[in-house]
């Protein structure tokens, strides 16, 4: 008959393996595009309104250059990058991180376990 300190090591290590490996397959659905990413970072789309100018309109006014200046970077970087994509590149990297955490603390759980069936 089993004792309950072989009991509760057996209950442990399976509790930290299980956490490992919840981590595990999570992560590989999130990344291979089967589940969505969690979203813990959210940004409200803004919609930007371009000045009516007239066209052919050589802008005149240091206020005027500098707006149009900043609509035309700012439609270069719509090209460049889509809008979502800070968003979803900070998701992964807290999803990656809370991962990270899952595993270390599953294995921690484990190694108790493991501590507990030894003695």
């Amino acid at each position: 008959m089993m004792n309950s300190k072989t009991i509760i090591g057996w209950i442990t290590f399976l509790a930290g393996i299980s956490i490992i490996v919840f981590a595990l397959y999570s992560s590989y659905n999130i990344f291979t595009g089967k589940n969505p990413v969690p979203e813990f970072f959210q940004f409200e789309k803004k919609e930007t309104q371009t000045p009516i100018t007239q066209k052919g309109k050589i802008p005149t006014g240091p206020e005027e250059i500098q707006q149009q200046l900043g609509t035309m970077i700012g439609e270069q970087l719509k090209g460049l990058l889509p809008e979502d994509f800070l968003p979803k590149i900070l998701n992964l990297i807290v999803w990656s991180m809370l991962a990270g955490i899952l595993i270390f603390g599953g294995s921690q759980i484990s190694g108790l376990g493991i501590k507990l069936l030894k003695t």
